[in-house]
């Protein structure tokens, strides 16, 4: 533990050019005498721990203590501040490691670059959750990350419908989605890979204590994932609607129902029929019903043409709003 504690101290010396002893204490989470007494024993053991006595005094290094990574641009140094999510990260269980990490090569950089982590958080901050939502951390992500870092296997227990499956899994990675958590993941003893979200597993043991899988070296997490998620928007469009589309409301389409379904199916429908630019459309939609839904949004900049039943829905709808606002 005090080892520990002394490298950090080192790293904090190394990354600020001072700091005094309240706000060491306050960094490594003792007292101000521990911070008297780890930088005595640093000093000792031959790290040049300097002491400015005062009001104003505090602790730091001198004589060049330093080890740098000269070979880090200013750019690649921002970018790789960049790299860690903090809100994933400490869902995962891994923020004290991240911290650690950072505060390393915060040590180890260059003067001239030790801004760069503050560059880069003034510059960019990645908010994954969908608006309009709580978010709410698996209790169990934190032991399917662990498996993931250790190429573990896990006895899974997990939710199907009204029912609960149990399976043995390779867990070969985690994807944040709008704010929801998944495993990439293998059957034990079959090539294919699947998705489950974490937040319908029930409980997660580890297969046993030595249990490791050897990963498939060739599995490419983003393009799996890509792939898969292409094929489960596809796949939940399983019916067709005809339309017409005002300019204004082929303009609006992409944005009330599936983006890249709308601009496929505008695609198809080529030039406008007619001098005031509406077009007719085929669009695959999940259901008639979502369908209502979604077009309903778009008023009169759209008229359903097939089929019969959804153009019924929206003559009621459009009764409905006659008798309430007046003809």
């Amino acid at each position: 533990m005090r080892a520990a504690r002394l490298i950090k101290m080192v790293l904090l010396l190394q990354s600020r050019a001072g700091m005094t002893a309240a706000e060491l204490a306050r960094e490594l989470e003792v007292s101000e005498r521990t911070v008297t007494r780890d930088a005595q024993a640093l000093s000792e053991a031959g790290v040049p721990v300097y002491a400015d006595r005062g009001r104003a005094g505090g602790y730091r290094l001198v004589g060049g203590y330093r080890t740098r990574l000269t070979g880090l641009a200013r750019g690649e140094a921002e970018a790789l501040f960049l790299s860690g999510v903090p809100g994933a990260l400490r869902e995962m269980g891994l923020e004290d490691a991240a911290s650690a990490a950072r505060l390393k090569v915060s040590a180890a950089l260059l003067p001239s670059l030790s801004d760069a982590s503050r560059a880069a958080a003034q510059r960019f901050h990645l908010d994954a959750p969908s608006w309009f939502t709580e978010p709410k951390t698996p209790e169990l992500l934190p032991a399917v990350a662990d498996a993931v870092w250790d190429d573990r296997r896990v006895v899974a227990r997990y939710r199907r419908g009204d029912a609960e499956v149990e399976r043995e899994l390779e867990p070969y990675g985690l994807v944040l989605k709008a704010g929801v958590w998944y495993l990439c993941a293998r059957v034990a003893g079959r090539d294919s890979f699947r998705v489950y979200r974490i937040d319908r597993f029930t409980a997660i043991d580890p297969a046993g204590a030595d249990e490791r899988f050897v990963r498939q070296e060739d599995f490419d997490l983003p393009a799996f994932w890509q792939e898969r998620a292409g094929q489960f928007a596809r796949s939940i469009l399983r019916a067709e609607v005809v339309v017409r589309l005002s300019p204004d409301g082929a303009r609006r389409l992409p944005y009330a129902v599936d983006p890249t379904a709308a601009r496929e199916a505008l695609e198809r429908a080529g030039t406008p029929e007619d001098g005031d630019g509406w077009l007719t459309v085929t669009l695959p939609v999940e259901s008639e019903e979502v369908a209502h839904a979604q077009l309903a949004g778009l008023g009169p900049d759209v008229e359903v043409l097939a089929p019969e039943s959804l153009r019924a829905r929206f003559t009621s709808d459009t009764l409905r709003l006659a008798a309430l606002y007046g003809t």
